[in-house]
């Protein structure tokens, strides 16, 4: 690569990393959802998770939908009015995901530095 390019200095291996259905025709979990799941934990309701991504509450809830279809156990159940309204939380099986994904992107952030080292021999 260092010939390739002027500054290989300069340069960075870069990269998004997701979870999807083995023939790529639906995502599960990526940085996005992630943060969705996040934010219903900080806030308790989809709706207020998805009006602080700046996402319709009908997005948020397909991608809820989405996740709960293909995971093992549901990752956010609702509970619906009553007297303290209604409002969603994310499951332990969530939390695990959640955690999951986390450790998997560190993984990546690090495989992609170690590519960076060795694109631009900045490894001895």
């Amino acid at each position: 690569m260092q010939n390739l390019v002027e500054n290989p200095e300069n340069i960075r291996v870069a990269g998004t990393i997701w979870i999807e259905r083995a023939d790529g025709s639906e995502r599960f979990l990526g940085k996005g959802r992630i943060q969705l799941l996040e934010l219903i934990i900080e806030q308790g309701s989809i709706s207020k998770a998805a009006q602080a991504m700046n996402m319709s509450y009908k997005r948020a809830w397909d991608l809820i939908t989405s996740m709960n279809t293909q995971a093992a156990k549901p990752l956010v159940v609702t509970q619906v009015g009553g007297k303290q309204g209604g409002g969603a939380s994310v499951t332990d099986e969530g939390v695990r995901a959640i955690n999951e994904y986390k450790a998997l992107q560190q993984r990546f952030q690090e495989f992609m530095a170690l590519e960076t080292e060795k694109l631009t021999n900045r490894r001895q």
